[in-house]
Formats: structure tokens, sequence, C-alpha cells
């Protein structure tokens, strides 16, 4: 079977740092943060009270207000977040060849946690009959299809922070395989609850800058002390080129690459040389077609971990050789803190927005270069650039490693 090309015809975003694809773009050339101390939860008691909250969102904005008192709140961040891709894109569903594919590392756990701390707290099992549809992490799917008539392919998947990128990874194996003309792609996450919030602090994952959360996110820093705990939800609506021209639909990018691999080494620590990270790049670049050369720009999952910085840079260095002292790498969660699962999205659509605009998004706080980091992370200001082709990587426990590849849509290819 030929190789189908597959392109990006729509894209939505909600995020710390904005809801709409325009607003979240705008505010990370213009070095906005989303982090700020908790108002989801009472965090008083807990180490961490810092976190990149979505702000001013009201789900019945996006849908029935019947839904959104139905629906955890990632859920509610992946229904507008779909909203958008599909309504910028329009694909016909009247066919039945539109699919959907979900990725969140931890679905309902907010819901969950609160309905556990209700009851120890009133002693009643008396809970609401929404709680299980709530806490399921593919009935963000569900609702998702219900809303917009998809009956194609529906799947959910959960490989931690790589889940976005692995959803995206998924739609295009379907696309390749005939079973679909378009796919929504959705990441979607909020872990904001107190549960969470601890278990991650007792990891030592998390940063303690309780003080000052607007530089505590600082990617390849030499004084990062952890990751933020974000939010949000993203969507692409990728298709085959030729469903695409049926229609004389809006070609925003074509995703050129995808590839997924695992460490086999930890559960939570990536492997130390980057091994497996490297792996993924390369076979990115091998699905795409691509030498190292030819990529402009990279999107680092670049966490603001000690550990994980270090090691990604280790990999990108192993990648791309020569070419790594003068490729431009950044990590947006400087803005946005982790998102988790909706990471994978969001990011991806920073790297369209980049190759469709010119412009780099910034990696915020890099204040203090660091000798074990020391390639070009963009800091602190966007910067006009030319570039055609971007990676996003994606990597999380487990030793999940994803890495997308995008470029700029050339129709006479």
């Amino acid at each position: 079977m030929a190789k189908r090309r597959i392109v990006v015809t729509g894209m939505g975003a909600v995020t710390p740092v904005g809801i709409g694809v325009r607003t979240y773009w705008r505010n990370l050339l213009a070095g906005e943060s989303g982090i700020a101390e908790i108002r989801r939860f009472d965090a008083d008691k807990l180490p961490v009270r810092i976190a990149a909250e979505v702000k001013d969102f009201a789900a019945a904005d996006f849908m029935p207000r019947k839904l959104a008192a139905q629906t955890d709140i990632f859920m509610q961040f992946a229904i507008a977040a779909a909203g958008e891709a599909l309504a910028a894109s329009r694909p016909n569903a009247a066919e039945g060849r539109i699919g959907i594919v979900l990725g969140t590392a931890l679905g309902g756990i907010s819901t969950a946690a609160q309905a556990q701390e209700q009851i120890a707290q009133s002693g009643s099992y008396r809970v609401s009959p929404h709680l299980v549809p709530k806490m399921l992490a593919n009935i963000a799917a569900a609702h998702i299809a219900i809303a917009h008539g998809i009956r194609g392919p529906s799947y959910t998947v959960s490989t931690a922070c790589s889940s976005g990128a692995d959803a995206v990874g998924l739609a295009a194996m379907l696309l390749q395989a005939g079973l679909a003309d378009a796919v929504v792609a959705v990441g979607a996450e909020s872990i904001l609850c107190g549960l969470m919030d601890a278990g991650l602090a007792a990891a030592r994952a998390l940063s303690t800058r309780n003080g000052d959360p607007v530089r505590a996110s600082r990617p390849f820093d030499r004084e990062r002390d952890g990751f933020v705990m974000g939010e949000g939800g993203g969507a692409v609506v990728l298709e085959t080129l030729d469903s695409a021209l049926r229609r004389d639909a809006e070609v925003l990018a074509e995703l050129l690459g995808y590839a997924s691999c695992t460490d086999a080494y930890h559960v939570t620590s990536p492997e130390p040389d980057g091994r497996g990270e490297a792996q993924c790049m390369r076979l990115a670049l091998a699905q795409a077609g691509l030498a190292p050369a030819d990529v402009g720009y990279v999107n680092a999952h670049g966490t603001s971990t000690p550990v994980g910085d270090e090691i990604e840079t280790k990999a990108l260095k192993a990648v791309f050789g020569e070419h790594a002292s003068r490729l431009p790498v950044s990590s947006t969660k400087g803005a946005t803190g982790h998102l988790m699962g909706a990471g994978g999205v969001t990011e991806l659509i920073a790297c369209i927005q980049a190759i469709r605009e010119g412009v780099l998004p910034p990696t915020l706080n890099y204040e203090h270069p660091d000798p074990a980091c020391d390639l070009d992370y963009v800091p602190n200001e966007a910067r006009p650039a030319d570039v055609s082709v971007a990676m996003s990587n994606a990597f999380g426990f487990g030793g999940q490693n994803s890495s997308l590849i995008v470029g700029k849509y050339r129709g006479d290819d």
C-alpha cells in the first residue's frame, strides 16, 4: 500500500496561557506565564502550592450546561479543544469516515479524588450517578463523538506524558491503514487535586518555588528544581491529503513522521544516556525520510526537572550531531507548566504555528546557563526564524518516548 500523505486541517487549544489557538499562540510569543498560586483546591497544607491552571474557562461556553455538570474538567477541556479544531476543519461526518483518538494520562483523577474525600468527610457512600462516567478516560472521546456525529474508529490512549503525542500518532496510523479519511486527535488533562499534588511532591518531581510561581518552571536552566503541574486540552484534525483536496480544505501543515519506543529501563527515570529518546527521534526522522539537518526547530519535552532536561539534551546531541549547536530548541513548559497528556498536542500546535508564522516560542526563565544543557534554547524572547520542518518531543513515566515531525505543506511535492 502506498504511503498516504497526512495533513492537518484544524487545531484547537485550551491552555493556562489562553483559550483558543490564536490567544494561546499570541501569549506564548509574548512571554506570558500561566503559573500562579493554586485556586482550584485548598493547597495550604501541601508542600507545593502553585500550578498552571486554565483561567476564565466557562464550560457552558462550549457545551450545554447539563453536559458540563456531568463531565470531569479534563473532559470539558477536550470537548472545547476538539470543538475548535472541528469547526476550523469541517470534515464531512455524514459518511462515517471520521475517527477520534484521545490521549490522557490520568483521566478523571480529580473527580475520583474529590469523591473519595467527600466519602471520608461525610461517612456516606451516597455519590452522583455520573461519578463513574466522569472518571472513565474514554468518555471524553464519547462526548466528542456524540456532539459531532463521529462514527468511525474511537480509541483512548494512556501513555503518561506521551499520551497526546501518541494520540496524534495513532490517528495517523488509522489514516495510513485506510480506516478513516479524517481523525480528530485530542490530548486532555487536569490532575489538579490534593492527591496528585502530594504524590508528585513526594516523588520530588515538582518545583517548590511557592513564593515565585511565575519563575518556577525554568526548563534547562541551572537552577531548575522540578516541573509545575498544568492542565488543558489540545486537538488537531488529521486528514489524508486526498480527502482534504477533495473538499478544498485549508491545509495548515503536513505530518511527516511519528515514532514511539520504550526505554525498558525504569518506571519514572529516563535512561541516563538518553538512548531511548534518541532512538525515538531517529525513528521519526527515518519515517519522515529526513536527515537531522533538515529539522529547523525542536519543541522539547523540557519539563524543568534536573535529570530529565539534561538527558534530553544528551539525546538531542546524539541525534543531531554538529547540527545540534545551530538548532533552536525551546520548551514552552516555562509558560504553560506541564500539561501532561495535553502537552503532546498543544506543543505540536506550537510547532505548526512556528512554521506558519516564522516565529519561535521562547523558553521562559532561562537565566543561568547549565554546562550540561548547552544548546540554543531560545531564551526568554520569541525569535523570528524561517522554519520548514519542526519536531515535537513528548516523554513520559514508564520510559514512554514519542516524537512527531511536521512540515510546511508543499502542494507540488
